[in-house]
Parts: C-alpha cells; sequence; structure tokens
C-alpha cells in the first residue's frame, strides 16, 4: 500500500476507484464499502484510493482533544493494507481545513488532485465546511466532473445499520458481544507489560500489568473480561481486569491488567495485545482479601467456559 501525507505527491489518474472518510473502527459497514472499492478496481484494472484524516475531524471541530477513537493510526493503517487498498491519502485535518467547502474539497481533491473514475461512499455520508455536502451533492457534481458515484447502503445486523457511534456506545457500557458483532471482529488494544505492585501475585493470580501504547484508543467499560492475550506471536487465555482496585486502594486510578491462564514467563517490556471476547462482570469492592480470591476462582471458572466455546 502506498501512503500519502501531501496531495503533492500523488500522481493524477483518472482511472482511481476512491473512497473517502475516516472510518473509526473499521466495522463491517466501512468493510463493505472498502471491498466494493477494491473489487471495482480489480474488476477493471484501475487503482483502490481511499482518502482520510488525521486527527480525527471531531478532535478539531468540536476542539475537545480528549475525545477516544476506536482505532489507532497504526491499526487503521494495517486494515486498510490487509483489505487490499492500494493508494492511501491521509489529509492533515486542520481548522483550516475544515473550512472548505464541500464543492472546493472535490474539486481540490477528488478532481483536480488525485482524480477519479468513480467514487464509492456509504448512504450517510457527509463532507465539506458543516458536514454540508452530501450523497445529492456528491451525485451532482459527479454528473459535472465526468466521475461515477456508487452508494453503499448500510451493513444491518438484526435489523440494526452497523455505526461508530453504536459501537462506542456498546463498548462504554462493557457489551463486548455487540461491539464484536457489529466489527465482525473482536476488539482489541495493545500495551506495554510494566512493573505492578505484585498484588495479584500474592493473591495466587499473578497479572500483567499494561501501558496502553496510544492516549487516544478507547479503553471498554470498567470490569472483569474474558481476553485472548497475544504474546510473542502466542495466543493465551486470560482474565482482563480493568479498574481502580477498590479492594486495595483509592488513588482512583484505572488500571488494565490481565491474569494469563497457565503461564509463567518473564514478559517485562513485551508489546502484547488484548483481544476482548466477553464481559463477566463489573469491578465490586470486596471486604477481604479472602473475598476477591473466592471470586477471581469464579471469574476463571466462568471465563474459560466462555473461552473455550471459541476453539470447540
Amino acid at each position: 500500500m502506498r501512503i500519502f501525507r501531501e496531495l503533492s505527491e500523488v500522481v493524477r489518474d483518472d482511472n482511481n476507484i476512491v473512497t473517502l472518510g475516516t472510518f473509526d473502527g473499521i466495522h463491517l459497514g466501512h468493510k463493505k464499502i472498502i471491498k466494493e472499492v477494491v473489487n471495482k478496481a480489480a474488476d477493471y484494472g484501475d487503482e483502490s484510493f481511499l482518502i482520510t484524516f488525521h486527527p480525527h475531524p471531531r478532535k478539531i471541530i468540536s476542539g475537545d482533544h480528549n475525545i477516544k477513537l476506536l482505532n489507532t493510526s497504526t491499526e487503521k493503517l494495517e486494515m486498510f493494507e490487509s483489505l487490499g487498498i492500494q493508494n492511501l491519502l491521509i489529509i492533515n485535518f486542520t481548522k483550516e481545513f475544515s473550512k472548505l467547502s464541500p464543492d472546493a474539497f472535490i474539486d481540490n481533491y477528488v478532481v483536480n488532485g488525485i482524480g477519479a473514475k468513480e467514487v464509492v461512499v456509504g448512504y450517510d455520508h457527509h463532507f465539506g465546511k458543516g458536514r454540508g455536502g452530501d450523497i445529492g451533492f456528491l451525485k451532482n457534481k459527479g454528473a459535472k466532473s465526468g466521475f461515477k458515484v456508487t452508494i453503499i447502503p448500510g451493513f444491518q445486523i438484526e435489523n440494526v445499520i452497523v455505526s461508530s457511534s453504536k459501537i462506542r456506545n456498546a463498548l462504554l457500557v462493557g457489551n463486548i458481544v455487540t461491539v464484536n458483532k457489529y466489527l465482525g471482529r473482536f476488539y482489541s488494544f495493545s500495551g506495554t507489560v510494566v512493573q505492578g505492585d505484585k498484588r495479584g501475585r500474592e493473591l495466587g493470580f499473578p497479572t500483567a500489568n499494561l501501558r496502553i501504547e496510544n492516549e487516544d484508543k478507547l479503553l471498554p467499560a470498567i470490569g472483569i473480561y474474558a481476553v485472548e492475550f497475544i504474546v510473542k506471536g502466542k495466543i493465551y487465555q486470560g482474565l482482563l481486569s480493568i479498574g481502580k482496585r477498590p479492594t486495595f486502594y483509592d488513588s482512583g486510578e484505572i488500571v488494565p491488567e490481565v491474569y494469563v491462564f497457565d503461564f509463567n514467563e518473564d514478559i517485562y517490556n513485551e508489546n502484547v495485545t488484548v483481544n476482548l471476547v466477553e464481559r463477566i462482570r463489573g469491578e465490586e469492592k470486596f471486604s477481604s482479601a479472602e473475598e476477591l480470591i473466592e471470586q477471581m476462582k469464579k471469574d476463571k471458572e466462568i471465563g474459560l467456559e466462555i473461552l473455550n466455546k471459541l476453539v470447540n
């Protein structure tokens, strides 16, 4: 995949099959759009071209730089490439850029910038200043400028149209089953294993404390989750605890840590990935360490039952 960060780097070609958007999460609806672009490019013998933005437009337009996202930039690039996109233009989304009219955006970036035979977008796509450009505008512009426009209907699961906002909302309440269903894969995050206070080891449940690599990454609701733990290319089963550990601490700091089943390796400073499978329960404050240990034993039983279904 060729990656361009400046429009001036692109050699214009009227035979590109183009799509554009933020694609946060790259869910099943996004994949449907991208698959259409890739397939059309292959059928025509043309090039697939995706235009996206960094940082996320909501961060700039709202002024809230603490907005959390479903994908890190690295994750997004890896997924675009795995889906077969040949060319990627990443536009630096600034306040100035946000003021560009829909007409100017299409002229500058699509028609006279990269060039396009066809533009493929989702049914609810909006673009340009104030999101003023819509499907009707794009079709009219295509008719005048010589490119075809293909509209992809929303991807539905159980009569619900999949969207990034629905996935964020489900993640924030810990509904991981719905999150994974809408993504078509496990929701995951990566981090580095760091030294903790070894409290889990004292309880008989040693955990890997994680430092999350990207502060923009949206983490799930506080609680206990059945997870897959990937380290050094191998997949293990385990439990993720993400919370404030109220039984022992009152600092309010949220700490993600994973108890990996049947695992006893030194993995400090290793980069690991956690695949969320299902939420087991919310976080609780226990009256004693013994009470917590008993609950953790129950959590492990439930976690094993959930995780073993993946391989049976």
